[in-house]
């Protein structure tokens, strides 16, 4: 890592270093190499107690790297969710999107992130935003899931939180159809319970 002594601080989650650096007048939002400023090392080391004092401090939780990852995006979509909590009590842009044009619900819903997902469309995070694969949370947790307990409540909970069933992907293939298809019948029964043809 070329990024600063705080940096370092952050991906020890040495919160205690943290605070005297930055009382020491350490730049708080100073980027590394990649971009990436302390608190988006902190994040992708799910670091809470260093996250939790340079949020307390003013870090910016929407401070992108070179490949569009911020602590809220980042912390989202690797479900860490005591993170990706504070980022959204400090000023989380939920229209924020990823290198793939996706908000934090997307990964979180293909990735089988249940706690994460819920905690994003309480948020209020759009679970009809379409990415640039023309995908959905929805057709994410469906086409890139694997149809277990996780993805079935994934799809409940966005299904319940009124995502459209019937949005299809860039070649008009619906959820219910990619269901079918991967042969997932508990899926496939919650979207026809919602409408989804």
């Amino acid at each position: 890592m070329d990024g600063t002594q705080l940096h370092k601080a952050a991906d020890k989650n040495d919160a205690a270093l943290v605070t005297r650096l930055l009382a020491e007048g350490a730049e708080i939002d100073a980027r590394d190499g990649t971009g990436a400023t302390a608190l988006l090392i902190a994040a992708h080391a799910n670091a809470v107690e260093a996250a939790r004092a340079l949020i307390e401090a003013g870090a910016d939780v929407n401070a992108k790297d070179k490949i569009d990852d911020s602590p809220y995006l980042y912390a989202g979509a690797r479900g860490h969710l005591e993170i990706l909590k504070m980022t959204l009590e400090h000023g989380a842009d939920l229209k924020s999107t990823n290198r793939y044009g996706g908000t934090a619900l997307i990964p979180a819903s293909e990735r089988g992130h249940v706690e994460t997902v819920k905690t994003l469309i309480e948020a209020g995070v759009d679970v009809d935003h379409v990415n640039n694969l023309g995908w959905t949370a929805l057709l994410e947790a469906i086409i890139l899931g694997h149809g277990g307990p996780r993805h079935r409540q994934i799809v409940d909970l966005l299904v319940k939180a009124g995502a459209n069933v019937n949005l299809a992907d860039g070649d008009g293939v619906t959820p219910l159809q990619h269901a079918r298809t991967r042969g997932y019948g508990e899926i496939e029964q919650v979207l026809v319970a919602a409408g989804a043809r």
